[in-house]
């Protein structure tokens, strides 16, 4: 506990360094990359920011003054992005002896014991980049609190080189009278109005701030701990195992109206599939599943919106089992006539596949069925997503697919669409 030491490796732009990777003349020039549907900017480099472009501009607005500032413009290729991640997770995982994956971009390492923690700092930062192409930044501090800090100062400071190490106080001091309260992390827009009515405007006013007693009234007991974390006391710990999520939702808008049962059918069959390999990924099973198709509300068309959710006997993780109650519910609701916009699904009530009470009267998951579906998730692991799917999911997602104008190859989960280079 002496040395306790917490670094945040943090990618730059993430989406947008990714796609950088197979388009290295896109380095210095500005980049965005839109959200499902096309829809707004979700990811920017530092070149869009500067002209103004901000989060969650819908792009059909920006659109012309990105074809007027010359800005590459992408759709989100999150089969890219998230094998992009693996390699750079498991890049820090090698280096550090304790590492906790916090995001699909950040990872907090523990740097207690590392006596020069700057030069390790460097090095993961230029292995990184060496090896598969992402800049980051790394920040370092006795906390998380501070770690965070320490990295929001290391992306934005030239002199740091993109490595900032808060382990001393009198830095820390320096770095807390230079950052607005706003900017602290776990401090939203409405704490921050409140500390700033008691006096309380950077982070250190909020660190040398004296009534605790009124600081845990107002904030809870996690503000306090924010508190205690910016003045170098630690109290959010490394959480190495990730919480199995209670439920597993997978819906989509389509890139055009859809009018047919076969093709709704057929979308959630894939969304079912989606949801399924990561209920598995987890070791869980279900016992309920809601599906949900709905019209565009924003239209003068006629509405309508279906929902139907069915309670499951025995907990199952089958993929054929769940597209088949599925399809029941839907026959069993949809209407003609009607242009739907938007469908999901949800998984529920999760059970551990290695604890479960079953019902001996009723069908339940068999040691086939299981290694069938892991098989299937393996091979679509080595393969990339739908190299295996079933014959419910269809031949082609050209009726129900997302509008995707600007989409990238997936460099590296397709063989099809590897990269050639003459």
């Amino acid at each position: 506990m002496k040395d306790l030491s917490f670094a945040l490796i943090d990618c730059n732009s993430f989406y947008c360094s990714c796609e950088r990777i197979f388009r290295p003349e896109l380095e210095g020039r500005p980049v965005i990359v839109l959200s499902n549907n096309d829809g707004c900017a979700i990811a920017r480099t530092p070149e869009a920011k500067a002209l103004g472009i901000k989060m969650g501009d819908p792009f059909f607005k920006i659109k012309k003054f990105c074809e007027e500032n010359e800005v590459s413009v992408f759709s989100s290729n999150f089969a890219l992005y998230t094998n992009i991640s693996s390699r750079v997770m498991n890049t820090i995982i090698k280096e550090c002896a304790k590492v906790q994956v916090y995001s699909v971009d950040e990872a907090f390492a523990d740097f207690s014991g590392i006596e020069n923690k700057r030069e390790f700092g460097l090095h993961l930062k230029t292995i990184i980049k060496e090896n598969i192409g992402i800049p980051v930044g790394v920040g370092i501090g006795p906390t998380k609190v501070l770690a965070k800090l320490a990295n929001h100062i290391a992306k934005k400071s030239t002199k740091a080189a993109g490595v900032v190490d808060l382990s001393e106080q009198k830095w820390q001091d320096v770095a807390l009278k230079m950052t607005p309260i706003e900017d602290v992390w776990g401090i939203g827009r409405a704490s921050a109005s409140k500390l700033s009515s008691l006096g309380i405007r950077s982070a250190y006013d909020f660190k040398v701030f004296k009534d605790e007693k009124l600081i845990k009234r107002v904030f809870t007991k996690v503000g306090l701990q924010i508190k205690h974390e910016l003045m170098g006391i630690p109290c959010f710990d490394f959480e190495m195992d990730i919480a199995a999520k209670k439920e597993i939702m997978c819906s989509r808008t389509f890139g055009n109206n859809l009018q047919t049962l076969k093709d709704l059918k057929e979308s959630m069959a894939n969304y079912i599939s989606s949801a399924a390999q990561k209920m598995r990924g987890q070791n869980s099973m279900c016992t309920e599943l809601s599906i949900f198709a709905r019209t565009n509300p924003h239209t003068n068309a006629p509405q309508f919106y279906l929902y139907q959710r069915a309670k499951l006997v025995n907990p199952t993780s089958d993929t054929r089992k769940l597209i088949a109650e599925a399809f029941e519910l839907l026959e069993r609701s949809f209407k003609e006539g009607y242009q739907y916009r938007k469908a999901g699904v949800k998984l529920s009530n999760f059970h551990s596949s290695d604890e479960l009470q079953i019902d001996l009267f009723s069908p339940a998951d068999s040691l086939l069925d299981i290694k069938l579906m892991n098989t299937i998730d393996h091979i679509n692991s080595l393969e990339g997503d739908g190299a295996i799917k079933l014959g419910a999911c269809g031949i082609s997602d050209r009726a129900w697919r997302m509008n995707r104008e600007y989409k990238s190859p997936r460099y590296t989960t397709s063989w099809d669409e590897l990269p050639k280079f003459m």
